[in-house]
């Protein structure tokens, strides 16, 4: 008589041994996962050399990918701005005359301050760059904001390098691999940068809120002197970054503060430059006086 169709594992040993080895992946495989995430909560950083590693290899990849992402980006550009422009002609006409006269206050001011430079004695630093590299990539669902820079250290890049666009303050170097580096970017909720309002040095602290914007913390409460359009820029305060780096506009007012805006949006950037972290000078050393001791 044939065997019944519906027999159960019991009734083959290979059955067994498959279901058995079946339960035991499955056990070792939620035992292994649970490790990891508990070292990942404990120390985010033990992963960061298999991130750096992970990071490299698909760093050429992202690369060609950012590529692509740009000459897009030209592409629906000048689509649009052939169709706009008979619209643009005349507002840019006027714009022109506008710039002309800015222009010519503003070259008056730079002759005004090289003048009284050159009375005080100052001089003004060269900032050498580290590097120049593009973004490759950067988190746009995830609650922390990181970006991945097409440099790492191989061009001298290291770990709490200032990275800013043309525009303004990026972020920072997070993670640094052979040949990408991580970037933290000034929007994330880890992300706290001293900073000043540029027209008259109102002092705030910059925290990011994780998506995309930035929230001004004044430092002295009580009567809130911003205003929606003021720019914001680095102190140098602590090191770090570079005083006078512009960072942000403000769009809202809070009690305490206000949201702003970043001038440098990553993902409208794409090469950046890669600074030295800066470090404010030392205090001049006082001279031993005649007879002291």
């Amino acid at each position: 008589m044939a065997p019944p169709a519906n027999r159960r594992s019991g009734f083959s040993r290979r059955a067994q041994y498959s279901t058995f080895f079946s339960y035991t992946a499955g056990v070792i495989g939620a035992v292994v996962g649970l490790v990891l995430l508990v070292v990942a909560i404990v120390n985010p950083g033990a992963f960061a050399l298999l991130r750096g590693a992970a990071a490299d290899v698909t760093e050429p990849a992202a690369q060609a990918s950012a590529g692509g992402r740009s000459a897009t980006r030209t592409f629906f550009g000048e689509v649009s701005g052939f169709f706009k422009t008979g619209s643009e002609h005349a507002r840019l006409e006027r714009e022109l005359a506008e710039a002309k006269v800015r222009l010519a206050e503003a070259q008056a001011t730079k002759d005004e301050n090289r003048r009284l430079k050159q009375l005080l004695d100052l001089r003004n630093d060269d900032v050498q760059p580290v590097a120049y590299a593009r973004l490759v990539g950067s988190t746009g669902a995830s609650t922390r904001r990181f970006a991945t820079l097409g440099a790492g250290a191989d061009r001298s890049v290291a770990k709490g390098m200032p990275i800013r666009s043309p525009l303004g303050l990026v972020g920072r170097v997070l993670e640094v691999g052979a040949s990408s580096s991580r970037v933290l970017l000034i929007t994330d909720t880890e992300s706290l940068v001293p900073v000043r309002r540029a027209r008259d040095g109102v002092s705030a602290f910059a925290q990011g809120q994780g998506d995309g914007t930035i929230r001004i913390r004044l430092v002295n409460l009580g009567l809130n002197p911003l205003r929606p359009g003021d720019v914001m820029v680095t102190t140098g305060s602590g090191g770090l970054y570079r005083p006078g780096t512009p960072m942000a506009v403000i769009t809202k007012l809070l009690r305490d503060g206000a949201i702003a805006r970043v001038l440098s949006n990553p993902s409208d950037t794409d090469y950046v430059t890669v600074e030295r972290t800066w470090a404010p000078a030392p205090p001049p050393v006082a001279e031993a006086r005649p007879g002291s001791e």
